[in-house]
């Protein structure tokens, strides 16, 4: 059943997910227990936040699904789908240092471990889903 799983490209895209979530969760590990860095943001106007390993693995699984949701709708409607869905994901990657840099108040070792959470997540994703797209 396994080896049915990731045949397919739906199979190997789940496996990617799931590898995305996997490292991001392996960032946490580093970032916080290991190395001692509470995650704990604030946002303008609101009260501290302490991100623990179960919001990295929301925002992973979110993000993940909303990629595969993107490619698999570029595949629909344009031969050009992997080249496209690429370009959006490298740029949507950019865009999101915005929150760990410059939108919330944190310590540099949290803005640091968000940070390499962002390319640790892409870094999984975008390979994974680049091979599985004709």
């Amino acid at each position: 059943m396994q080896s049915a799983v990731r045949g397919t490209r739906a199979g190997r895209r789940a496996l990617a997910v799931v590898g995305a979530v996997a490292a991001a969760v392996l960032v946490w590990v580093v970032g916080e227990p290991l190395l001692g860095n509470d995650l704990i943001i604030q946002a303008e106007g609101q009260e501290p936040q302490d991100l623990g390993a179960s919001a990295l693995i929301i925002f992973a699984v979110f993000f993940s699904l909303l990629g595969w949701a993107l490619l698999a709708l570029l595949e629909r409607v344009t031969p050009r789908a992997r080249l496209i869905w690429t370009v959006v994901a490298l740029a949507f990657l950019a865009v999101s240092f915005y929150f760990p840099l410059l939108a919330i108040e944190a310590s540099g070792g949290t803005r640091t471990v968000l940070a390499c959470g962002h390319v640790a997540v892409a870094a999984v994703l975008v390979p994974a889903f680049r091979a599985t797209s004709p």
